[in-house]
């Protein structure tokens, strides 16, 4: 048993049972055994656990990078002060497309002042580094880090842990921030309304008052339905610490038995008292069994997006978040593990598989505005959507065009030539676009917060066109 799953275990044991949040941050970003923070083996890619869109095809990265272009054309071109900043960058891939695609428009390249990354984990910083063309990263304050890139004729690059750590907006400065497959993995809480208790049995012993009259005996019983929360709590009673990693193919083989499982609290908790008691809830609370999941470090990213778009000065920027999830119905049941490109139990391998939830898109927005009434918000569309508005076929078709033509007979009968490399192209934009098992165009959606501008204009991929 890895480190990981020994130090929950043991504080579920010291403790009682933990929130859902507690468990995912210990997995993830712990700087015991974390998968993010400390975990030594690939995450990302084929030879990893999950593939993301920019790693099937190059031009996902290319059409954000055109977003933003479209959206910078919309807000005056300016000059200079723009920032872009990523959440979660994973190893760089999307930033290094987007940069490459900015990079052939060169007034809009000379405008960016610096990229900064939010990535806590030192491994994929380095990664990103490598990705983004960068030298030396050195830190140059505490807790941020610093390395200039290829991309750009020498552009800063700049590492933060987490996005409180990065420069609170400045006037003149155009934030352009992107949130790709990143909120799937912050902490989420998760509750189920629980039923009133039944009334209980009245006592044979009838209490009388001073007067001789009979007193009625107060009722504990709860008269509505109650939020309790979702605990994590062991399956185990004894456990050892090990430090070599479980086997996956002996693992699988095995069918193992998940370490952990849920339980549902036995009273109220102050989550359970203040996070499901918003409006957006309220309905559900009157149905026993219903179960709703929220994150609140996800309203807190969200609104820091919304705030330095809708700074005090004039407003500007935009923030792209493109994730899973429903477009308009609240999360529920959706804690998964991913490991070797399978869904398992979120309560296998801890430390070793990656775990996240659906978006809450809803929950976003509100929170978004909720932030400041200087931002609007379009979306969310299915990504199938997005990408086509954006041009994804034609762009596509450009490049088989390309490899086509440049292609010669021994290229084409090679393995793995140009041939094979049409194939794999033409394999991997459709499934950015298509639905089904394993399309992503549905089941990804695509939002937007910009500045609020009494909604006299729509973005591109949202319905509207480029302007300016």
């Amino acid at each position: 048993m890895r480190i990981t799953c020994y130090s929950i275990l043991k504080k579920v044991q010291v403790t009682g049972p933990i929130s859902i949040a507690a468990y995912m941050r210990q997995c993830l970003t712990s700087d015991q055994g974390g998968y993010y923070t400390t975990n030594s083996q690939e995450q990302f890619g084929k030879s990893g656990d999950f593939i993301t869109s920019p790693e099937i095809s190059q031009v996902f990265g290319e059409l954000v990078g055109v977003w933003f272009m479209t959206e910078w054309i919309a807000q005056g071109r300016p000059r200079s002060g723009v920032q872009f900043i990523e959440v979660g960058p994973g190893r760089g891939t999307l930033m290094s497309d987007i940069l490459r695609t900015i990079g052939q428009f060169k007034t809009f390249a000379s405008a960016i002042d610096c990229v900064w990354l939010v990535e806590a984990g030192e491994g994929l910083r380095q990664k990103q580094a490598s990705a983004l063309q960068c030298g030396e990263m050195k830190e140059v304050e505490r807790q941020v880090w610093e390395a200039s890139s290829k991309y750009g004729n020498g552009i800063k690059v700049r590492w933060v842990e987490d996005i409180a750590l990065l420069p609170q907006p400045q006037t003149n400065t155009t934030p352009f921030i992107v949130a790709h497959e990143f909120f799937d993995a912050l902490p989420i809480h998760a509750f189920e309304s629980v039923a009133p208790r039944p009334e209980e049995n009245e006592s044979k012993t009838q209490l009388l008052d001073g007067a001789g009259n009979p007193m009625v005996r107060p009722s504990s019983a709860t008269k509505v339905p109650q939020w309790r929360e979702l605990l994590v709590t062991s399956t185990k009673r004894k456990f050892t610490l090990s430090t070599t990693p479980d086997s996956p193919k002996s693992s699988a083989s095995n069918n193992p038995d998940p370490d952990f499982t849920l339980t549902v609290a036995k009273a109220s908790n102050p989550s359970s008292l203040v996070l499901p008691e918003r409006a957006r809830y309220r309905h559900l609370k009157s149905q026993p069994s219903s179960r709703v999941e929220i994150s609140p470090e996800s309203s807190r990213y969200i609104q820091n997006f919304a705030q330095r778009i809708g700074s005090s000065g004039p407003s500007s920027g935009a923030a792209l978040i493109i994730d899973y999830g429903p477009a308009d119905t609240i999360p529920i049941n959706s804690l998964r593990g991913i490991k070797s490109h399978s869904i398992i139990s979120p309560f296998l391998h801890a430390g070793q598989a990656d775990i996240s939830a659906d978006v809450d898109f809803g929950a976003l927005a509100d929170a978004a505005l909720e932030a400041t009434p200087n931002v609007e918000v379009h979306g969310p569309v299915e990504q199938g959507v997005f990408l086509t508005q954006l041009g994804i076929k034609e762009r596509a078709e450009r490049l088989i065009n390309g490899l086509k033509t440049n292609q010669t007979q021994q290229d084409n009968d090679a393995p793995g030539g140009v041939h094979q490399k049409m194939t794999d192209f033409e394999t991997g934009y459709k499934r950015l676009v298509e639905g089904g098992p394993r399309g992503m165009g549905k089941a990804y959606k695509a939002m937007a917060v910009l500045p609020e501008n009494g909604g006299k204009r729509r973005p591109v991929g949202f319905g509207g066109g480029v302007v300016g």
